[in-house]
């Protein structure tokens, strides 16, 4: 398997006999997910997307982002949740967290409709500027406030500046095949349009069009994304949990999750992988907390938040484990030069790389987080780049499946998010809604 895991840390806080005692439930999982008998089975096209999808929509993906590229020097990607952080997470994870700082011949790519902050909007019009820009709105419905109240703006802006038919040109609505209030707008004024399918969640969707759009526009080779998520979807397959790392590590969360340990924190030492981390949230806090149960998911990128959370991971309540994605090999190195004075003491480490060191320093902290009574359970990967990344996001999103059935929930649901949402529109005095706006208003007052 491309992501291994490495369970030397996790054996003195789960035993072999503890995972034979899981095993007959993993198996379970693995059933209901493949004969499509568990919760939420009308929500399972992620699991053959990397074999199945659309090849025709998948060649005008990239014929779209080439079209971008040539005519855009922005593009603006509009969405929220899982409709933007797959998207973000993989240009980080193979680019940079400076990814529209860097030389690259590519559009610059920001994410808007994420947040209703109007100095955030403000700003990122003021980046625009007068640079030609195309926006790829994502949104099922076309009507989730976030998104819209951007969507809204950001269409005023292109059709002030090309024209009704100009900034048609450039708008790439990624929404429902068939119906839905953006589906209905992009047919009336001829947006290009790309599919959400109904049978993928958006926490799932990353490599749909939901994902792959932007991700092309960044240059990056989704041909090799989608080669590692088959080869995942082929080695995640195998049942035995003895031989499925993937299924293994859903295991050991669940044991773990039993045995009081209600946190978990994904953590890398490489900073690019900070979104990585951010998408990981989702897909696991939205898959598993309902129900009154469900692991926290929190992250950390080490060595950096060290100083800053090391004490409490260290000798805080003994509540939190760790899931380590660690990298062989970095993407550039640095070699550590010898200082004539050796004024900081530093010399005892030249002729070492950077990537050496780091690697010294997740050694070093693995085995005083696990001395902690921390948990440790290590995905080693090889490095970072486009195969490996479709690798680790199908291998994540199956073991989030089997690891959701475990714990007895549905993982494709999200009936919580809801509720937040009602109560805004109420507030804002949204038709249908006055009723409960006056209770509220009461509530707060």
């Amino acid at each position: 398997m491309s992501v291994k895991l490495n369970a030397k840390y996790i054996k003195d806080f789960v035993s072999d006999a503890a995972l034979e005692v899981i095993r007959p439930e993993v198996e379970a999982a693995h059933e209901a997910l493949n004969n499509g008998t568990g919760k939420g089975n009308d929500f399972l096209g992620w699991l053959s997307l990397p074999r199945d999808y659309d090849k025709a929509e998948f060649a005008e993906i990239k014929k779209a982002a080439k079209k971008i590229q040539k005519d855009s020097e922005v593009l603006v990607v509009v969405g929220i949740g899982g409709s933007y952080l797959g998207a973000r997470a993989a240009i980080e994870f193979i680019k940079s967290q400076n990814y529209n700082l860097l030389k690259k011949g590519v559009p610059e790519i920001y994410f808007a409709g994420n947040t209703i902050s109007s100095d955030s909007l403000n700003e990122l019009v003021e980046i625009i500027g007068d640079r030609d820009f195309s926006v790829n709105i994502i949104s099922k419905s076309g009507t989730t406030t976030e998104p819209a109240v951007a969507f809204r703006i950001l269409r005023e802006m292109l059709e002030s500046k090309y024209g009704k038919e100009g900034a048609a040109e450039r708008i790439y609505a990624t929404t429902d095949r068939a119906k839905g209030t953006l589906k209905s707008l992009s047919d009336k004024e001829g947006y290009k349009t790309f599919v959400v399918p109904d049978d993928v969640g958006g926490r799932y969707s990353v490599l749909t069009a939901v994902g792959l759009l932007p991700i092309a526009v960044a240059g990056i080779d989704v041909d090799a994304i989608m080669k590692g998520a088959q080869d995942a979807m082929a080695d995640c397959a195998e049942k035995d949990i003895s031989k499925n790392d993937c299924y293994k590590y859903a295991a050991y969360r669940n044991l773990l999750y039993r045995d009081g340990k209600k946190v978990e924190m994904m953590v890398s030492y490489e900073p690019a992988y900070t979104m990585m981390n951010e998408w990981f949230k989702q897909l696991f806090g939205e898959s598993e907390g309902k129900d009154g149960k469900g692991i926290f998911p929190a992250s950390a990128i080490f060595s950096t938040d060290l100083h800053s959370m090391g004490q409490y991971i260290q000798q805080g309540e003994r509540q939190l484990f760790e899931t380590v994605v660690v990298f062989d090999k970095p993407k550039t190195e640095v070699e550590i030069k010898e200082e004539a004075a050796n004024f900081d003491g530093l010399n005892f480490l030249a002729g070492k790389t950077l990537s050496y060191v780091n690697r010294k320093a997740f050694e070093g902290t693995v085995l005083a987080h696990s001395d902690g009574d921390v948990p440790n359970i290590v995905l080693e990967v090889e490095k970072m780049d486009e195969y490996n990344l479709g690798y680790l996001i199908y291998f994540l999103e199956k073991a989030c499946a089997v690891s959701g059935y475990v714990l007895g929930v549905n993982p494709f649901d999200q009936p919580g998010v809801e509720s937040y949402k009602k109560n805004m529109f109420a507030l804002l005095g949204k038709p249908g809604y006055e009723d409960r706006k006056a209770e509220l208003e009461a509530r707060l007052n």
